[in-house]
């Protein structure tokens, strides 16, 4: 008896001394390179550290200039690992070799499933070609800036750019689309926010451009955040504005693309000091419907038969709906579970083969959508918010915009700006451009990374005239 009591108390020292090996090993930082559906090619670097027995990671987007992004969970059972990153509604699941030098594995975002092995080698940028990426030196002033936002604890970190040093100007406020973004708001190799600044300032206008929260050399937490919360950001920027004798304080704009135009029309109508604002590709309907619409037209754009599209979007419908009416996070939970579990056992017996495990399936669907920003947003109806605002207004879409459907949602943004009786507002639907305003041939998301124009110049002429013309 005392024989066997001894091999058992063995047996629960050596336990946590094998975990901590395995735990160690996998410990580090991992480079890999994501290719993102054959279009374009994103380094991605996992770093994973150890602290008194528990895991913890963040990951790194060397081309989107994306670092220290949270991983919320970090799950490691030899050879598997596990980080879930609900913020970008994003999971990656690989499996280590016997040295840990090598995972293989694959990152789940958005739906699709791209193979990813990560080794411990760092990775060098791959060059693309970007003719209109501005280069120094500049033939205006730039300086990086710091401002607070005070409420919210945190400090955001920009590029102000003015025509000259000296002299008063008026000055436009960049505010990304959804996702965590870099000032240049740096995507598919692109660096729209940085040809747009250069663009404006070069005509006259100034332009703050600056890293969301969390992101880059900004404090604060991304994953956290709602719509609502970047608006107190964007508000920040133009309070800080009006601290710079450089800025007109009469003349300070808010420009927002995709997620950034839905953010200007929160914030111009609950600010006086918002002058005007320009909805690049801005939603004008609640976001289950710009989503629904979404993701027909791009299924439809990719090839997918009108049948399957059809029942894509019930499916979809019916969890949005779910999301929208029940306010209690764990009864949602429960009730989309089952209604998963439900739709995973209607589908096509090869589906269900490609998608394989059900219930990891259904747990990483749940966790993309059940993020603080994602329930705002799905249920979000900007049409309130623009009822409200007074100043003006230009609202521009592609005409190949798959994302946000033009003929959806500029006619959603002017309905709301009659009814708020505001009469100095343009819409306009620009020919040929994608949800980048970019000039493309199929609007669909896989183009992007493959045009080598970042920003139309017709669509730079517009905002910029329409600027200028109201500022007379």
């Amino acid at each position: 008896m005392k024989r066997l009591f001894l091999a058992f108390f063995i047996l629960l020292f050596m336990l946590p001394q094998i975990n901590f090996a395995q735990t160690s090993g996998i410990t580090g930082d991992w480079y890999g390179t994501l290719d993102v559906q054959g279009v374009m090619q994103l380094r991605i670097v996992f770093h994973i550290a150890e602290k008194n027995g528990q895991l913890t990671s963040t990951l790194d987007s060397p081309d989107q200039s994306a670092n220290s992004l949270p991983v919320a969970e970090t799950k490691f059972e030899a050879p598997e690992l596990t980080l879930s990153m609900p913020m970008l509604q994003a999971i990656y699941k690989g499996t280590v070799n016997g040295d840990f030098t090598e995972l293989t594995g694959t990152f789940s975002q958005g739906g699709m499933d791209m193979p990813l092995t990560m080794g411990r080698e760092a990775i060098g940028k791959a060059e693309v070609n970007r003719p209109q990426e501005p280069k120094p030196p500049f033939p205006y002033y730039e300086e990086e800036v710091t401002f607070e936002n005070a409420n919210a604890g945190l400090t955001l970190a920009g590029t102000l750019t003015l025509p000259q040093k000296e002299g008063q100007f008026p000055v436009v406020v960049l505010v990304s689309g959804s996702g965590p973004q870099n000032r240049n708001e740096e995507l598919f190799g692109h660096k729209p926010f940085l040809v747009l600044a250069d663009y404006l300032v070069r005509q006259g206008i100034g332009v703050l451009r600056f890293d969301d929260r969390g992101v880059g050399q900004s404090t604060g937490d991304f994953g956290a955040a709602t719509s609502e919360d970047f608006v107190t950001d964007a508000l920040a920027a133009v309070g800080y504005l009006k601290t710079r004798p450089e800025v007109n304080p009469r003349q300070i704009g808010i420009t927002g693309h995709s997620e950034g135009g839905l953010i200007a029309p929160m914030a111009a109508a609950q600010s006086d000091d918002v002058a005007f604002i320009v909805l690049l590709a801005g939603p004008g309907v609640v976001g289950k419907d710009l989503l629904l619409k979404q993701i027909s037209l791009i299924a439809l754009a990719n090839g997918e038969n009108e049948d399957a599209v059809e029942k894509q979007a019930t499916y979809s419908s019916e969890i949005f709906d779910i999301i929208c009416l029940i306010s209690d996070t764990s009864d949602m939970r429960t009730i989309l579970m089952e209604v998963m579990k439900r739709q995973f056992s209607e589908l096509p017996e090869e589906d269900k083969k490609a998608i394989g495990d059900a219930d990891g399936y259904i747990k990483n669907q749940l966790a993309k959508i059940m993020t603080p920003w994602f329930r705002f947003f799905l249920c979000y109806d900007p049409a309130p918010a623009l009822e409200q605002v007074t100043c003006p207004v230009l609202a521009l879409n592609g005409e190949k915009d798959l994302q946000v459907d033009p003929a959806q949602n500029l006619g959603g943004i002017e309905a709301a700006l009659k009814k708020a009786g505001n009469s100095n507002f343009k819409v306009k639907k620009l020919e040929g451009l994608n949800h980048l305003f970019q000039t493309c041939e199929a609007g669909t998301p896989s183009e992007y990374g493959q045009i080598e124009e970042t920003f139309s110049p017709v669509a730079l002429k517009e905002v910029s005239d329409w600027i200028l013309s109201i500022l007379k």
